[in-house]
């Protein structure tokens, strides 16, 4: 008999973090914790699967859940791979994007969870292999307004954890000066700017940084859809440009490619789930690009990055927030170790979040 879905629970977590500096605003607040909402999925003979949602958008997207898509999943096969794009159509008056994408990205990852514990393997299996054992990790720190002492401290801090590639989230060439002082020349240093420039302003910003030789430059421009003019600033600074934690449409994955000439494409798990994030890993890489996905969560959604990772065809690494957490989700079993983490071999994605942390920390 058929395995078909029975409950679907939303949970969100509040985890106190420390970045050993002043917390960065975040839509209008400082950024104090790490805001998750995980997603329980039960089947009828009590298989449960995990999944994660953006949870920054947490209250439109347990609206999703409590309006519409738990009506239309519980009762469902949990084993029927049509039944979130099914949903996605049955809801498209409503939205294709934002917190309901959002919504349904959690719910596919829970389901991947579940088949692959149905059948015993891991989800990487399930996505046609795993090409790797071990996945590198890139130290993603969070906002520092540019200040030198908080940038370079930090820096050494993750090079000292064992990190090999760093992220920064700043918007001036002396930060990344400040950063690739203290890294030397030969670690990649990426820059985040979070759609931080019209087109207009972003040439000379992103060409002040080049001497510092950034691995790739993130989100240089808002919009962020405005391929046309990455492409012209890819072409004038001679910068690598990274690009797509913000989309949902496969489309939009490949005109940033094929329009935007970007160098790494970086689509967000809990914005897509795994069906479309193995679809646009795919696609883009074809097409010359690499996949680079936006993984800036410690929940279900980074086991399922992992997965990707593991399955696909080029070598990339995986971002990870860095900072101090309350408690750090999976510590035990996936942890990240000198800036590397094991692919997980247990069925579905691996791992299940841990009761006490949920405890603990459930809102």
């Amino acid at each position: 008999m058929d395995e078909t879905i029975s409950a679907i629970d939303t949970i969100t977590l509040r985890i106190p973090l420390d970045i050993w500096a002043p917390a960065p605003m975040s839509q209008g607040v400082p950024r104090t914790h790490v805001e998750s909402l995980y997603l329980r999925v039960t089947t009828s003979r009590g298989v449960v699967g995990w999944g994660e949602s953006f949870g920054t958008a947490r209250p439109m997207v347990v609206a999703a859940f409590d309006n519409w898509i738990r009506r239309l999943a519980v009762g469902q096969s949990a084993s029927d791979e049509e039944l979130v794009p099914r949903i996605e159509r049955m809801l498209l008056s409503l939205s294709r994007s934002g917190p309901l994408a959002h919504a349904l990205a959690g719910l596919d990852i829970a389901l991947w969870d579940i088949r692959g514990k149905l059948a015993g393997v891991p989800v990487s299996t399930l996505l046609g292999g795993a090409k790797r054992t071990h996945v590198e990790c890139y130290a993603s720190l969070l906002q520092y307004y540019g200040n030198p002492e908080h940038l370079k401290r930090n820096t050494d801090r993750a090079l000292e954890r064992g990190y090999r590639q760093i992220k920064l989230h700043e918007r001036t060439s002396e930060a990344v000066a400040a950063a690739r002082e203290v890294t030397g020349p030969d670690i990649p240093l990426m820059v985040d700017t979070n759609c931080a420039w019209t087109s207009a302003e972003a040439e000379a910003a992103v060409a002040a940084m080049a001497p510092y030789n950034p691995f790739w430059v993130e989100e240089p421009i808002y919009p962020p859809e405005d391929f046309e003019a990455l492409a012209k600033l890819r072409s004038i600074t001679g910068v690598p440009m990274g690009i797509g934690e913000n989309a949902t449409s496969l489309r939009d994955f490949r005109r940033m490619v094929t329009i935007g000439k970007a160098d790494y494409v970086q689509p967000a798990m809990v914005k897509l789930g795994i069906t479309a994030m193995a679809k646009v890993a795919a696609e883009v890489e074809q097409a010359g690009a690499t996949c680079v996905p936006n993984a800036f969560y410690l929940g279900p959604a980074f086991l399922a990055v992992l997965h990707c990772l593991a399955a696909k065809e080029k070598v990339s690494p995986l971002e990870r927030m860095f900072a101090d957490f309350g408690a750090t989700p999976f510590s035990k079993t996936v942890p990240v170790i000198n800036g590397r983490v094991e692919v997980p071999q247990g069925p579905g994605l691996g791992a299940d979040p841990e009761d006490d942390l949920i405890a603990q920390f459930r809102v």
